[in-house]
């Protein structure tokens, strides 16, 4: 029977680090250690899985194959710690935590995390607010908002943590909409939105004409307007409704889009910072990007 090993939860927090930041030097500002003492607590991590975790190169920190299989667990390790270790403290985190979210992404993957949070959590007040990206990333600015979910294209750590990968679908209802030798009806969220870039660019780059059919910041007037058959949107895969179609035949395919969480560049307060991890391990947990 093979011997086994406890991991070091230190080197587990350095690589969560290191793969939030990309890069071990501002790692290492973010955990008061070198450069080079980052490097070596990932080879120590390394050596204990017998896993390559990183691939390194002058210009970048990636993670390998299995480095993107153990980042979702070693959050979910780091996170069970830390709830033991607030369990059993006599003086658990407490205060206000200002959280803001997508409204699509907030009523339908939060409410499960962010009941679960609450209740681990009973002297923390969440306030959430559901608003475009745009607008969530101007109250984070403003200190109005602690940590904020955003929809974004894929990008470096520059803005925000990636915590989701949306499949993107075309939704409608039904094939008869997409007339030949017409523009295609969309209905979008004002600019800008990710999935309205999307929508376009995809069309665009396939050389079909378009128009905006239906414009709504709210998921409910979206939906309403698929449902009244005015034209087809973007929407993630896991978000299309029952009643509506996926279209397929002869659209043009979507890159996935993203969800970031990002904090904000004033002081967090405790519990916020406890709130982001647990989103992360969560929703890291809930996930299984394609």
């Amino acid at each position: 029977m093979p011997r086994l090993t406890n991991l070091d939860l230190d080197l587990v927090r350095a690589f969560i680090s290191v793969c939030e930041c990309q890069s071990f030097t501002r790692a290492g500002a973010r955990l008061g250690r070198t450069q080079s003492a980052m490097s070596l607590q990932i080879r120590r991590l390394e050596s204990q899985l017998g896993q390559t975790l990183l691939s390194r190169d002058p210009r970048q920190v990636a993670l390998t194959e299995q480095g993107e299989a153990f980042l979702p667990l070693a959050r979910r390790l780091i996170r069970l710690n830390d709830e033991i270790l607030a369990g059993m403290a006599a003086d658990d985190v407490e205060g206000e935590v200002r959280l803001g979210a997508p409204e699509d992404f907030a009523t339908t993957h939060l409410p499960a995390v962010l009941g679960s949070f609450a209740r681990s959590h009973p002297r923390v007040a969440l306030s959430v607010t559901c608003d475009l990206t745009l607008n969530l990333l101007e109250q984070l600015r403003d200190g109005r908002l602690d940590l904020a979910l955003i929809k974004r294209e894929p990008l470096g750590p520059e803005l925000g943590v990636r915590v989701w990968r949306e499949p993107l679908v075309w939704v409608g209802l039904g094939p008869d909409l997409l007339k030949p030798q017409t523009a295609t009806p969309l209905v979008v969220a004002p600019s800008p939105c990710v999935y309205r870039k999307r929508a376009i660019s995809a069309l665009e780059a396939a050389g079909r004409p378009w128009r905006a059919a239906y414009s709504s910041p709210s998921l409910a007037g979206q939906l309403a307007a698929l449902r009244a058959g005015l034209g087809i949107a973007v929407l993630p895969r896991d978000m299309a409704p029952g009643d509506l179609c996926i279209l397929r035949d002869g659209m043009p395919n979507l890159a996935d889009a993203e969800i970031a969480l990002m904090k904000a560049r004033s002081a967090v307060p405790p519990a916020g910072h406890r709130l982001a991890e647990f989103i992360l391990s969560s929703l890291d947990r809930r996930s299984a990007p394609e």
